[in-house]
């Protein structure tokens, strides 16, 4: 924290900077939002939301970090180095459970929920010259499966067991986050990349748009076997460039992750901001259409931060 002559600096310094408008009583707080990488969603999505607080809340300076993504930003926020991250769901479930497995040594005991936001699709595309058709003819191909366990990699794994598949069956796996997996498919270096992020994301737009690709299904009954919180979806005819008809897949929400250590009245800040400003959310990225504050507060595996909890029940919504 500030001494007292820097902590009334830095807020004018910030209120100059960032045109700040004041919106509760909170003192001078540093809120580092933590995503995921530059071509996924969590970043343009987490890059608003900074500016948003930034803007809107009083006293708080905040900065935008790239990361690995969900493991990661859970187990940076239980270190108390980030106020706010995106994560997926079943990586939330495990870290709160403490799965080793799943990168957790221990049960992330100060993780807080802010908000059930929307939902990630399971994204599989391959090049179309793979021949790559459906997620059996993965067997001997070239799959990245996303950065070393981040929330996507476990995803890749629970699928392929779901699928009584596993990576030795892959002619090769690699293990890279979504921009380097689209350049080796660009590079012909590489036949398909398994991304779990929102609909649309940048990586899969610019491959699409580079070279032919098919988005493999993954069947429906792949989520009846993994359960909650996985669950049957459709990635839309059109989506993608040449995609021209709807694509069975696997959905998963993406939460909001907060730390017990954060004030209350911070954290209904940060929620409250979040769901008054969605159509800069929506302008950032178009995934953001799903978030809304009537399912903020739902199917959550963790407990709500006490200031989140406090604008559900003043929106009547708990």
């Amino acid at each position: 924290m500030f001494h007292a002559s820097r902590k009334i600096f830095a807020a004018g310094a910030v209120a100059l900077s960032l045109g700040l408008a004041p919106s509760g009583a909170v003192a001078q707080e540093f809120v580092n939002v933590l995503t995921g990488g530059t071509s996924g969603v969590y970043y343009p999505l987490g890059a608003q939301l900074a500016k948003i607080y930034g803007e809107k809340i009083d006293g708080v300076r905040t900065q935008v970090q790239s990361t690995k993504a969900s493991v990661e930003n859970l187990n940076l926020l239980q270190q108390g180095k980030g106020e706010i991250a995106f994560a997926l769901g079943d990586s939330v479930k495990s870290a709160w459970e403490g799965d080793a497995e799943a990168g957790f040594s221990a049960k992330l005991d100060k993780l807080r929920g802010i908000a059930a936001i929307y939902p990630n699709y399971i994204q599989i595309v391959a090049s179309k010259e793979s021949g790559i058709k459906d997620f059996a003819d993965m067997k001997g191909k070239g799959l990245s499966v996303g950065a070393p366990k981040s929330g996507t990699e476990l995803n890749a794994r629970q699928i392929f067991e779901a699928m009584g598949m596993s990576y030795d069956d892959l002619g090769r796996t690699e293990y890279l986050p979504f921009g380097e997996s689209v350049e080796l498919i660009k590079n012909r270096q590489l036949d398909a990349t398994l991304q779990s992020a929102g609909l649309g994301v940048a990586s899969i737009k610019d491959l699409a748009l580079s070279q032919p690709v098919t988005v493999v299904s993954v069947p429906a009954s792949v989520a009846e076997t993994l359960g909650a919180p996985f669950l049957a979806a459709t990635i839309p005819a059109g989506t993608y460039e040449g995609q021209t008809e709807d694509v069975p897949t696997l959905a998963i929400t993406n939460i909001l992750v907060t730390h017990s250590d954060v004030s209350d009245d911070v954290a209904y800040e940060m929620t409250k901001q979040l769901f008054e400003n969605l159509p800069e959310m929506v302008a950032a990225h178009a995934a953001a259409k799903a978030m809304s504050a009537e399912n903020g507060a739902k199917g959550l595996p963790l407990p709500l931060h006490p200031g989140a909890e406090r604008y559900y029940k003043e929106k009547g919504l708990l």
